[in-house]
């Protein structure tokens, strides 16, 4: 009996061990405002004229990436407006707050900020790096309004599709 009894415990504990891991990849997240935040969907797209847009949701958030390029290297936010990151709070009463880094005149630059890309992998058409910006609300005040904070953003093996020229 105690040898049924033994058999049947070891049963029960070792099907009781599985693993369930989760993988995170691909990934957007970081931090805004200071409270973590994780995209649910993420895509980049690479234009004809060379530039990758990196777009990752979260319910009623949307977050935009804009550089030049794909190649590897640091793109400083705030100078022009092929460099930029915004964010979208898309409200549920239709109400909407857009915050974002670039230029709002001539010669008016606004947030700041940089995007690392870390790594483009041709073969595999995925692109990897970090990024932090503090960008403004654009909406209801173009020049020096209320400046939302992302930092520590990470974007792992985001998937891109290239846009065909015409």
């Amino acid at each position: 009996m105690k040898k049924i009894f033994l058999i049947l415990f070891t049963a029960v504990l070792m099907t009781s061990c599985e693993e369930d891991i989760k993988t995170n990849n691909p990934s957007v997240q970081g931090r805004l405002e200071n409270v973590f935040w994780r995209a649910i969907d993420s895509k980049a797209e690479l234009f004809p004229n060379g530039s990758l847009v990196i777009t990752a949701k979260a319910r009623l958030q949307t977050m935009t990436l804009k550089v030049p390029s794909k190649n590897k290297g640091v793109y400083v936010l705030g100078q022009n407006m092929n460099r930029t990151a915004s964010f979208l709070f898309d409200y549920e009463d239709d109400t909407s707050l857009f915050y974002q880094t670039g230029v709002t005149t001539e010669d008016d630059f606004q947030g700041d900020g940089q995007i690392e890309i870390t790594e483009y992998d041709d073969v595999n058409g995925t692109v990897s790096g970090n990024f932090r910006f503090n960008a403004y609300n654009v909406l209801n005040n173009p020049i020096g309004g209320e400046i939302l904070n992302f930092n520590q953003g990470v974007f792992y093996k985001v998937q891109v599709r290239v846009v065909p020229g015409d």
